[in-house]
């Protein structure tokens, strides 16, 4: 499809002008008037800036200034939570379309993008296959795709997501005129693949530069158990700094939160075993500066707009050197020094790696999923993701991504997201509703009430049943209508039960060989992901300037070191080496296994045992409530493939 440039630019003192009077700035960052200008030009670009550089205001202002709406993507709710709150405070015609909606809230806001009232939309990648989504974009006049996140759209990237390579295609298919991509974090070999598959030109990327004078990096070598009292010490010198102190586990986010109360520093744990109001509670805290210290998973900071955050702290080691860069540039946004410190040993390398392990889709499980998709005896293959996830004991990201393998393979094509349960609430009576129509409509309209199943206030409109009774009325044209309805304020309208639809184009594929070349496939992955981790370490045992590593990591080349991180004013950091475990006998082996085959029954299985030993969750494992059990991570700390190697002798008949 050939994009004609929008052709919007303006003279360079109404973007300054725009810019104060929008977001309250007298002037731009280093690289956001080039990104800007270029969108206004109507062009594509790329923009790679450091974590808290002034990403955001790249599409936020280009959005204001473009005649129609601007779809962002953004991987995260908080992502999108925090930004449209922002927005909102400035005046900004902005919303979002999550799970956490209202159908009431939900119809109002696609209402307003209809009407041409909203300047920013931002959606979650899955959207785009929510078949009810899909029917109002068609109807939605749009300027702009902004991908936050973009790197997660490269499989040498450290964040893959098998959904963002579909993106080039929505682009295709609802005529999205422009894009711009976002990211903090891309190597030279991710730069290249995203501009590639958007066909964005070299020329039209801005980066920024990595380097940020104002971290001070640290490479603290500890004990396991020297490392809580270290941190106890560091918080108490200044216990009301803004801290972030980042570690692998849940467990160990309560653990050292508690520890940190104890000794009189307020600290509050947060993963995604809390609540969301309590995760929203606590983030609300460290925001308004009640709460100091917050010991979290990585998943918090994404986005975050908190500038005075001064000090970041891995108690763990982080995952990739990407997930460092991420996670320090976080500190310091205000421009003031801030503190970056890992305390850093080998003990807990295999907690790390085992996530890794965890996401590998065994070739019992893979092979299973083909001969489901071999045999199956349809065109259209309809499947609900976490019953396939449970079915087939894959993790649901391992399983999109081998979704998304089979569908470049052509064996399959993702089609929409349907749902299986419509229902609705009336506002107005039935016979008010039909008399909005005449002719074939309005026997259309009765045939779409005919069919609902009342149970007090609610009605369920099965949609095999309204094709069944009315030859006209195809899938899609009930789902106009009732969305129709709903923007009315005639009904309110609900959807539940979401069900993944893929036409199947291929069934010629011989499932044991294909299942080995996918095995293939992810133990490769699982050999870059375990490298990942060598990477950081080397990191930070790096004899020369951290800052300047790290810049180089990412293709930049500061010209002389920072003098400031802990290689320069102390020198080369000496990790201490791996303690020696207690060797895997059999007699330990069989101690932790006892019981285990009757609880697994005939899942039982060298890779459930391995996997659940090691601490590592799968969805039959939560099935089966195996964390349940007191062997469940008994031997974390334990390397995988030596956990399978003790393990495979009970398993060789």
């Amino acid at each position: 499809m050939n994009f004609s440039p929008v052709n919007s630019q303006q003279p360079a003192p109404a973007l300054e002008t725009a810019l104060e009077k929008h977001f309250g700035f007298n002037q731009f960052r280093p690289g956001q008037r080039e990104v800007v200008e270029r969108l206004l030009n109507g062009e594509s670009a790329v923009a790679i800036f450091p974590t808290g550089a002034g990403k955001s205001l790249c599409y936020q202002l280009p959005a204001l200034l473009l005649p129609h709406l601007t779809l962002v993507v953004s991987p995260l709710l908080a992502l999108m939570k925090d930004q449209i709150d922002f927005l909102q405070s400035r005046g900004i015609a902005a919303a979002r379309l999550d799970s956490s909606l209202s159908r009431t809230d939900y119809d109002a806001i696609l209402n307003q993008a209809r009407q041409g009232q909203l300047k920013i939309l931002m959606i979650s990648v899955e959207r785009f296959r929510n078949e009810r989504f899909r029917a109002q974009l068609m109807r939605l006049k749009l300027s702009l795709l902004v991908v936050d996140e973009a790197h997660c759209i490269s499989e040498w990237g450290h964040n893959f997501r098998p959904e963002y390579l579909k993106l080039p295609q929505y682009r295709q298919e609802f005529a999205l005129p422009q894009v711009l991509l976002l990211t903090a974090t891309a190597t030279p070999e991710v730069r290249q693949d995203m501009c590639q598959k958007f066909a964005i030109p070299a020329q039209n990327v801005t980066l920024t530069g990595f380097y940020r004078p104002n971290l001070n990096l640290q490479v603290t070598p500890l004990a396991e158990d020297k490392k809580i009292a270290h941190l106890q010490a560091r918080l108490l010198a200044t216990p009301q700094a803004p801290t972030i102190v980042y570690v692998t586990l849940q467990k160990t986010a309560e653990w050292v939160a508690a520890e940190l109360s104890q000794a009189g520093l307020p600290a509050r744990a947060y993963h995604a075993g809390l609540e969301s109001s309590e995760r929203e509670q606590i983030q609300n805290a460290f925001l308004a500066g009640e709460c100091p210290c917050v010991v979290a998973t990585i998943a918090f900071g994404m986005g975050i707009d908190k500038a005075d955050i001064r000090r970041v702290i891995h108690y763990d080691l982080p995952k990739s050197i990407e997930n460092y860069s991420q996670e320090i540039g976080r500190a310091g946004r205000d421009g003031k020094e801030s503190r970056c410190e890992v305390l850093v040993n080998r003990q807990r390398v295999s907690v790390l790696e085992n996530f890794v392990y965890g996401d590998t889709p065994s070739l019992v499980s893979l092979q299973g999923l083909l001969n489901e998709i071999k045999g199956h005896p349809e065109p259209l293959w309809e499947v609900k993701l976490r019953s396939l996830s449970q079915a087939f004991d894959i993790r649901e990201l391992p399983l999109k991504t081998l979704l998304v393998y089979l569908d470049l393979r052509g064996i399959l094509s993702p089609k929409y997201t349907r749902f299986d349960d419509y229902s609705l609430k009336f506002n107005r009576p039935v016979e008010a509703i039909m008399d909005q129509f005449q002719g074939e409509r309005r026997d259309f309209v009765a045939a779409i009430f005919d069919a609902a199943e009342t149970k007090r206030v609610w009605s369920r409109i099965p949609i095999d049943k309204v094709q069944a009774n009315y030859d006209r009325a195809d899938r899609q044209r009930v789902i106009v209508a009732l969305d129709y309805f709903a923007e009315k304020g005639w009904i309110e309208l609900e959807t539940k039960q979401a069900v993944e639809v893929f036409e199947i184009s291929d069934q010629s594929f011989d499932p044991k060989h294909l299942a080995r070349e996918l095995a293939a496939v992810f133990a490769d992955k699982e050999i870059t992901e375990v490298a990942r981790i060598a990477q950081i370490l080397a990191l930070f045992e790096s004899p020369s300037c951290l800052s300047a590593r790290l810049a180089a990591y990412f293709g930049e080349n500061i010209s002389q070191n920072c003098g400031h991180c802990s290689v320069c004013l102390t020198g080369a950091a000496e990790i201490p080496p791996f303690e020696a475990l207690a060797p895997l006998t059999a007699e330990k082996l069989t101690e932790l296994c006892l019981g285990l085959p009757e609880k697994l029954g005939p899942h039982d299985s060298l890779g459930l045992r391995c996997k659940m030993l090691c601490g590592i969750s799968t969805p039959l494992g939560t099935r089966l409530k195996l964390k349940q059990l007191p062997a469940f991570g008994a031997l974390e700390q334990y390397p995988f493939a030596e956990v399978r190697a003790a393990l495979r002798p009970f398993f060789a008949n």
